[in-house]
């Protein structure tokens, strides 16, 4: 109810009034008093309603924020009563907002939170500052946390005259989190496999190559060991006759038919070449387990002239009517990192330049170790098309290829790029090529490794 009195029609005197024995000039000053006295009151009415609308409009806006918001919001007095809440709140707990108003605020949340609140509530009053504790709202099946905060709310003096309450939820950030690492872990997961498919599909061209090597020593060693067998034997008939007592005429006869002398000098060339042969397929065997090594050990120091050294010799070994190899630069360079990855990525180069010179008569792929400050330098630079400008930018993007569909998964250069950056490196073009494409691998360098230029392989 309005109780403002009615100012709309100015004062007015009776003729009773005016008949008294007051002066003319005494009226009058009474008369502009009360003129002065009801503007003001006007004045007054006017802003008082002003301010009742913007009060109006404020507690509005108050009230959308409360629904709005989308974390929870207590406003609480000094003694722990809960004033306002918001729509999230009463939302969340299942509950009118009026149904929550002059509760205690502890009791809002689960019952083993319910101390810690309190706790925080007494903090914060007697401190005069935030406090930040971890309480759980009650929910089902399980009651789930919140980060809450407990902020002091002053009067005109700055003393707490009560609390206002925040909180967000920490189940789904923990969630999320978790639904993260989860997906971190299954991303590195397929990177480690589409590592070890691309190491598998370089390997599975290397099968010709390899079986081509295998098969030379071992035949060879095959081959001698029939003639140590047939020697054996020719030796086995001569000692019978000797044991015999064979007179020394029939042994220089037996030893000419037999043709010792020479059978003789054969043996050891054949025990030579057998022995050749196994060191061969040692040796090839030895390639190929540093070859297949998945690099997953511990980082060690190790030598890039010669691991890159294995890694094209094989790719080439696998390639009929293969282009030239050739080696410049240092003739040992040590680097820090892991030797089976760096193996992979020197395969995956030599791979590509043998592929882009496919069909060209005059091939070459040269391989030119060097050392530029801290970092050792490896260039694999072949002397074919090269690359187009227009294809540059994209060369290490992943499932990116310039081979025809079938021939390519384009992972290799993305996956190369991908290694050097995990050992501290880069793998980029070469600046200034000429002819041909180059790709320049820098790796951290462990040591100085001297040496002098060397020629064709």
């Amino acid at each position: 109810m309005n109780t403002t009195p009615d100012l709309s029609s100015p004062l007015t005197l009776s003729p009773a009034q005016c008949a008294s024995g007051v002066s003319d000039d005494a009226w009058v000053d009474v008369i502009s008093a009360m003129d002065r006295t009801y503007a003001e009151l006007v004045s007054y009415q006017e802003r008082l309603e002003s301010q009742n609308i913007e009060l109006q409009s404020m507690r509005g806006f108050l009230d959308s924020v409360l629904a709005s918001v989308s974390d929870i919001l207590v406003v609480a007095a000094r003694t722990g009563q809960v004033e306002q809440v918001s729509a999230s709140l009463a939302a969340r707990l299942h509950q009118p907002a009026a149904a929550l108003i002059g509760r205690r605020v502890d009791a809002l949340f689960a019952d083993d939170s319910q101390p810690a609140a309190l706790i925080a509530l007494e903090e914060c009053r007697t401190a005069r500052r935030p406090v930040t504790v971890e309480l759980q709202l009650p929910a089902h099946p399980a009651p789930m946390p919140f980060e809450v905060v407990v902020a002091p709310r002053r009067d005109d003096r700055g003393r707490v005259a009560g609390f206002v309450i925040t909180g967000r939820s920490v189940g789904e950030l923990r969630h999320a989190y978790k639904a993260l690492e989860e997906s971190h872990s299954a991303l590195k997961a397929a990177q480690g496999q589409l590592v070890r498919n691309e190491k598998l599909a370089s390997l599975g061209r290397l099968l010709a190559g390899v079986a081509h090597e295998l098969n030379n020593p071992i035949s060879f060693v095959y081959a001698n060991a029939h003639a140590l067998e047939r020697y054996a034997t020719k030796f086995e008939t001569y000692f019978d006759r000797v044991s015999d007592g064979a007179s020394r005429a029939e042994l220089i006869a037996l030893r000419e038919d037999l043709r010792l002398d020479r059978e003789l000098r054969n043996l050891r060339d054949a025990v030579r070449g057998a022995r050749e042969g196994a060191e061969r397929v040692r040796d090839i065997v030895a390639d190929l387990r540093r070859l297949s090594a998945d690099g997953t050990g511990d980082v060690a120091d190790f030598d890039l002239a010669e691991v890159a050294r294995v890694a094209a010799n094989w790719v080439l070994r696998g390639r009929a009517g293969a282009a030239r190899l050739e080696y410049a630069g240092l003739t040992s360079v040590m680097v820090r990192g892991r030797a089976g990855h760096i193996q992979q990525v020197v395969m995956n180069l030599v791979q590509n330049a043998l592929d882009a010179l496919d069909g060209q008569a005059d091939g070459q792929v040269t391989l030119t170790h060097g050392v530029a400050g801290d970092r050792a330098i490896l260039q694999v630079h072949d002397n074919g098309p090269g690359i187009a400008p227009d294809a540059q930018a994209a060369i290490f993007d992943p499932f990116f290829t310039t081979k025809p569909v079938g021939q390519g998964t384009g992972l290799g250069l993305s996956i190369s790029h991908k290694i050097a950056q995990e050992h501290g490196g880069h793998l980029r073009l070469c600046p200034d090529t000429l002819r041909g494409a180059c790709f320049q691998l820098e790796l951290p360098l462990a040591g100085h490794g001297a040496g002098q230029d060397r020629g064709q392989a």
